[in-house]
């Protein structure tokens, strides 16, 4: 290479630039090409000492390879200097094309900065103009892009050229065209690098993937709780895609069977509205499912929302649980704490309860409620006015008038009180005079009709709620009842008989629950009086 002008030189230094660019297309790792990069240099470029620096991803750039003595790589290899201290070698060298060359006359003002480097001491000046000196420094930045722009990649620094002058036009060209091609290879083996970890990533990914599919299925499949998968949107919202066996088993169905379903085709028509408000992303509910027999269960869902892919389709998935044991303890519960033991009939407590959700706190006043000539239409009809007050979405309790029509219809409250009940027990016994408690509240039951309430109050005293009855309608429920009561009652083969005396009172907005229960009893102490009276005389 010093002796450019011979033909054949030129040729064997091309010869030579062909075979190390191909070595480098051949490493295998980042590693490799690095190394083969700075190998390169020492064996098809003449240059004695080679090291090339890799821009990290902090923008610093480190001696990632050397080639050309075993001291200078222990010197060097691993070592880092700063992107500001190469940025200013770069901006003060002489520009040979897109090398960099520092004269050792020059770069005695960057003795003491962080890039590492093999000099030592400074030799004499040399004798020739293009002699080499050991401190001067040629470099070769290496660019993303071969037309030497775009991102810094590395740079290639070089010393000791073989017959010790300073690269000549056509070694230059070279090096330049050599700093080029490492910087596509080392661009190529980053991506081959970043490709391999991708793939190793995604190929860990797959297997986890796969892994918590199996898992998702046999924890789908195997669990000891219903579950489904449903669809979640469009016009096939709620459709079953799969149902594990533990619901098959729960709802008696085969699973070829549930898929024919949805939710909303096996729960309690009751239930309806209950599904609806919960068939969401955490949605839960207390409903009624069908078995294949047509028996109801109940049932607990939760619902949670699972997505195929990342922006996929997005299904429902629903845990079931049979609830049915703890549901039927809770309705036993409620309803012996709203019930009497002894007769099943609802207890003092749900009467006032029943009676307190038809009254409100203020007194109906007919006025507000009588047709105008304005209410009427062009064919004499009347139409709703206007409401004129917030209570009027609701339906008054009234005391009925005299009159007839739906005007003239009520809430009855019929107290009740047994005549002849306490010699009952006191000759028989509490045993009997329980049995005559049973089958009097088994007769009031048979005798209103549905909807109306019967209660016991406590003791011998029982209530009838009845709306929609006129004053007529109150009396003759209440003769149905008394003459439903008064036939013997047959207790261990001996016959008893008890009479009634009934209080019949109205249930009216404005009035409490308390009031309205006095008003009837009273009624009801005033009729067992004039009967107690009409006895007597008869007597």
């Amino acid at each position: 290479m010093d002796t450019e002008s011979e033909p054949y030189v030129r040729l064997a230094t091309l010869r030579q630039l062909h075979q190390v660019v191909a070595d480098l297309n051949t490493a295998r790792s980042l590693a490799d090409t690095l190394q083969a990069v700075a190998d390169g240099v020492v064996s098809g470029l003449g240059y004695e000492l080679c090291a090339v620096n890799l821009v990290r991803p902090d923008g610093d750039l480190v001696v990632a390879a050397v080639a050309g003595s075993a001291g200078a790589e222990a010197l060097m290899a691993g070592r880092v200097g700063s992107r500001a201290s190469w940025e200013r070698r770069l901006a003060m060298g002489h520009r040979w094309g897109s090398l960099r060359f520092i004269p050792y006359d020059e770069g005695w003002v960057l003795d003491g900065d962080d890039v590492p480097s093999w000099h030592r001491e400074g030799g004499p000046a040399p004798r020739l103009s293009d002699e080499w000196h050991p401190q001067d420094r040629l470099l070769a930045p290496m660019y993303a892009t071969p037309a030497g722009g775009g991102e810094l990649i590395g740079v290639i620094s070089v010393d000791r050229p073989r017959g010790g002058r300073r690269p000549g036009a056509w070694a230059r060209e070279a090096l330049q065209t050599y700093s080029f091609q490492a910087g596509i290879a080392i661009s190529n083996a980053r991506l081959r690098a970043n490709m391999q970890r991708a793939l190793v990533r995604l190929e860990r990914e797959q297997q986890a993937l796969r892994a918590s599919e199996e898992s998702f299925r046999q924890a789908f499949e195997y669990a000891p709780s219903g579950m489904a998968i449903a669809e979640m949107g469009g016009d096939q919202h709620g459709k079953l895609l799969r149902a594990n066996d533990a619901l098959c088993r729960m709802l008696g169905r085969p699973a070829n069977q549930m898929r024919r379903y949805s939710f909303s085709d096996l729960v309690h028509p009751e239930d309806i509205g209950t599904l609806l408000r919960t068939s969401a992303e955490g949605g839960r509910a207390e409903l009624r499912l069908a078995r294949r027999d047509g028996t109801y269960l109940w049932v607990s869902l939760r619902n949670s929302v699972v997505a195929d892919t990342t922006d996929g389709p997005r299904f429902l998935l629903t845990h079931v649980e049979d609830i049915e044991e703890r549901k039927r303890h809770e309705l036993a519960l409620a309803h012996r704490a709203s019930h009497d033991s002894l007769t099943g009939l609802p207890n003092s407590a749900e009467l006032r309860a029943r009676l307190s959700a038809r009254l409100c706190s203020r007194p109906f006043a007919a006025e507000e409620h009588t047709a105008s000539a304005d209410d009427l239409d062009e064919f004499g009809y009347s139409f709703p006015a206007p409401p004129a007050h917030p209570y009027d979405h609701h339906v008054h309790a009234i005391e009925p008038d005299e009159g007839e029509g739906e005007s003239g219809k009520g809430l009855a409250v019929l107290f009740c009180d047994l005549d002849g009940f306490k010699s009952i027990n006191d000759r028989f016994g509490h045993h009997t005079g329980d049995a005559v408690l049973i089958e009097v509240a088994r007769r009031l039951s048979s005798v209103v009709r549905d909807g109306d309430t019967v209660a016991r109050l406590g003791g011998d005293e029982f209530v009838v709620l009845a709306d929609g009855l006129d004053r007529d309608g109150a009396q003759d429920l209440a003769v149905r009842l008394r003459n439903a009561i008064i036939p013997p009652i047959r207790v261990d083969g001996r016959a008893v008989r008890v009479g009634a005396s009934f209080g019949i009172g109205w249930a009216g907005c404005g009035m409490t629950v308390e009031e309205v229960l006095h008003s009837a009893d009273q009624r009801m102490y005033v009729e067992k009086r004039s009967r107690a009276k009409a006895q007597r005389r008869a007597g």
